[in-house]
């Protein structure tokens, strides 16, 4: 595990819902972080429960980290749209899901949603869920099959927990245990993707080979087998999540452009066009 839990931030479904707060009541849905420093480092979690039936029609943004949405409610939600879709093989009429890094425009619909989310920075990813993060390829999957009897186990035991706070617990204790055994990325990957964070995706792929004695064709092997991103892909996600972020706040897309390493607007424009399905300013309004 390694220092990146900022690129774990909760937020793929809580996107567009006034999350920032505990209780989200302008906006009908209850939204529950735990407190305190996570179990796991490079683990954040958020709780979120609709209070008032409304229809949940939600875009999701790619993020530098791999979420996990725990089904908690009686209806299923779906997940549309990403690069691949793989169907669950579980029988269960809710399953889990896990969203690979990068996955593309993706949505979120439903009706009365309730759900843990899970949301892991790549080194976490690579240690807990348990498969090479390549061969998950930009798609959706049901966590089931990645867990398998463990996931029906724990959403079984969560779903049971009437308290957020021990909704958390159950997880935390889960994902200790699992990490207990875990594996951990290479030290020479773990550097590389702790310095494309560190500079926010401004990095040349030479320059990251060069830092850790690696030829460009070996970096680009080992960290796409560990993260399952290539370095140049991987920099382009974490610089196209720092401009989502300043155009969600509110800032000038020109000046953005400028300041995250963009050649200019237009290039913003593809990047968000290509990672959110949609312009700036649609993105700046989400």
């Amino acid at each position: 595990m390694h220092s990146d839990e900022a690129d774990a931030e909760a937020g793929a479904v809580a996107v567009g819902h006034g999350s920032d707060g505990d209780h989200a009541a302008d906006s009908g849905w209850e939204v529950v972080r735990p407190g305190g420093a996570p179990a796991v480092p490079g683990v954040r979690m958020a709780g979120f429960r609709d209070r008032v039936g409304q229809a949940l029609d939600l875009r999701v943004l790619p993020q530098p980290a791999v979420v996990i949405v725990i089904g908690l409610g009686n209806d299923p939600f779906t997940v549309e749209g990403g690069t691949a879709q793989r169907p669950s093989t579980s029988s269960n009429p809710h399953p889990s899901l896990v969203a690979s890094l990068s996955p593309g425009p993706t949505w979120i619909r439903g009706r009365d949603v309730e759900c843990m989310e899970m949301c892991l920075s790549p080194g976490t990813a690579y240690a807990l869920l348990g498969v090479p993060p390549h061969e998950l390829e930009g798609a959706v999957v049901g966590l089931e099959d990645l867990w398998g009897r463990q996931e029906r186990q724990l959403r079984e035991r969560v779903a049971a927990a009437t308290a957020w706070q021990e909704r958390f617990t159950l997880v935390s204790e889960f994902l200790t245990r699992r990490a207990a055994r875990a594996r951990s990325l290479t030290p020479e990957v773990a550097g590389v993707w702790d310095t494309i964070v560190a500079r926010g995706g401004r990095v040349r792929v030479d320059d990251l080979a060069a830092s850790c004695g690696w030829s460009r064709k070996r970096l680009w092997s080992r960290f796409n087998a560990q993260i399952g991103l290539t370095p140049k892909r991987a920099a382009m996600l974490v610089r196209f999540d720092r401009a989502a972020q300043a155009l969600r706040a509110g800032g000038n897309a020109a000046d953005i452009a400028l300041a995250h390493g963009y050649a200019d607007q237009s290039h913003l424009h593809r990047d968000v066009l290509a990672f959110a399905g949609c312009t700036p300013a649609a993105l700046a309004g989400l």
